[in-house]
């Protein structure tokens, strides 16, 4: 916001403009290639806040700003949301003069702290023309402060109950005191696109939110066994990933595969302890395939190493070795507990918890192989026509577009 901006007000002979200040932490690490990742949360900010009244973001020198009207709560709602912010300060910028910078910080600390308490001033002048060094200008804020408020407040250096940060920046000073956590990481569309196999679960939303979180645009890919599976199921999946599109600031597309015809197969001509093995494998052979006509360049799932049969060390290499695309596991080091903290936290845990079961419940083996051996997987897959399978399940795959508003069937042809 330019100096020009702020406008005569009767009461202080300027108005105070209410701002976002948003900080994005390590995109400020990247280098020459900092503009690319900056401009890309610039427009996933935009995007994020499209439908609200217009405003223009700003940029300058490590800050983005986002002007406020009488809607910050849902502003910063949506941008909490957004990856690559580290934090959201609500700021007044006023002109770069101390009687203006001194107002704004006794109106800051007046309303976080109404009723009176300790408080410290830490000040930053980017601007060296500012006659005034750092030191300076917080001694001259906490001195107006004092002679204001008659020691209602008390200054304190060691943990104060809040901090005034002043910002004496080229383009106006900033005042603010506390923040809003945001969802860090990295601005989705900076690291590529992948694939990440949903299920009704737990375990694979959280997955894929922390595939976007360093940046990656995501596809789903989801298996259904209708009508050993029901419709709901399939809904639950829908409403995990409609939530998930909040985060991805973008739309998700969910490809849902047609997988009963695969399982009948495995059922009627594997042994039963090798199932699931086998099964994981189609998975893998189908979710490359899908990743591969979507220009992605990766497999995420939601397994954690020994969590269930399909996860032990063993296990894992023998499903892998189908694919040569990545397979990449965010969760695989981490315990039930904290995968499901992280649910929570996201909102996708009350969904999954839905009692509708997916496919993996179908056919399930009472006693499935922990330590399957790949060479015993290859010769039972023999008795099965895995080309021709393969090619009716993807034949038979629908896809669908998850906004956070809604949903709506993707055809072949459109676009998102």
């Amino acid at each position: 916001m330019a100096v020009n901006e702020i406008t005569n007000n009767e009461n202080n002979g300027r108005e105070i403009k209410q701002l976002l200040m948003i900080k994005y932490g390590e995109l400020g690490l990247k280098g020459k290639n900092k503009n690319q990742f900056i401009n890309r949360l610039v427009k996933n900010i935009e995007r994020a806040i499209a439908d609200l009244p217009e405003r223009k973001v700003s940029t300058s020198l490590g800050r983005i700003t986002v002007p406020v009207l009488d809607d910050m709560p849902e502003v910063v709602s949506r941008l909490q949301k957004v990856f690559g912010i580290y934090a959201l300060c609500p700021v007044l910028a006023v002109e770069k003069n101390l009687p203006a910078i001194q107002r704004a910080a006794l109106q800051v600390l007046q309303e976080s702290l109404p009723n009176g308490g300790e408080f410290k001033v830490e000040s930053r002048r980017s601007d060296k023309r500012f006659p005034m060094a750092s030191p300076e200008i917080s001694k001259a804020v906490g001195g107006y402060i004092f002679a204001q408020t008659a020691d209602k407040y008390t200054a304190r250096m060691k943990k104060p109950q809040h901090i005034i940060n002043v910002e004496v920046r080229d383009e106006a000073a900033y005042v603010y005191c506390g923040s809003y956590t945001g969802a860090k990481g990295m601005p989705v569309g900076t690291g590529g696109r992948a694939v990440v196999m949903l299920s009704g679960g737990i375990d694979s939303p959280v997955a894929t939110w922390m595939a976007m979180k360093r940046g990656v645009n995501v596809e789903a890919v989801h298996f259904e066994s209708f009508p050993f599976t029901s419709e709901r199921a399939k809904e639950k999946v829908l409403d995990l990933a409609q939530v998930l599109a909040a985060w991805h600031n973008k739309p998700i597309k969910v490809h849902c595969v047609h997988f009963t015809e695969i399982q009948k197969a495995i059922h009627a001509n594997c042994p039963e302890d090798y199932g699931i093995t086998i099964m994981r494998r189609f998975m893998f052979r189908l979710a490359e395939q899908i990743a591969r006509k979507n220009a992605a360049m990766a497999i995420y799932t939601g397994e954690s190493v020994g969590q269930v049969a399909s996860q032990t060390l063993e296990s894992m290499y023998t499903i892998n070795n189908v694919t040569n695309m990545p397979v990449l596991r965010p969760l695989i080091g981490f315990d039930k507990e904290e995968i499901v903290e992280r649910a929570q936290h996201i909102g996708t845990f009350d969904i999954s918890i839905r009692p509708y079961e997916d496919c993996c419940t179908v056919f399930l083996p009472a006693h499935p192989k922990i330590k399957p051996r790949l060479s015993e997987a290859v010769e039972m897959e023999q008795n099965l026509a895995i080309d021709e399978l393969i090619a009716e399940a993807l034949q038979k795959t629908k896809t669908y577009v998850l906004t956070p508003q809604g949903i709506k069937q993707f055809g072949e042809d459109d676009d998102e």
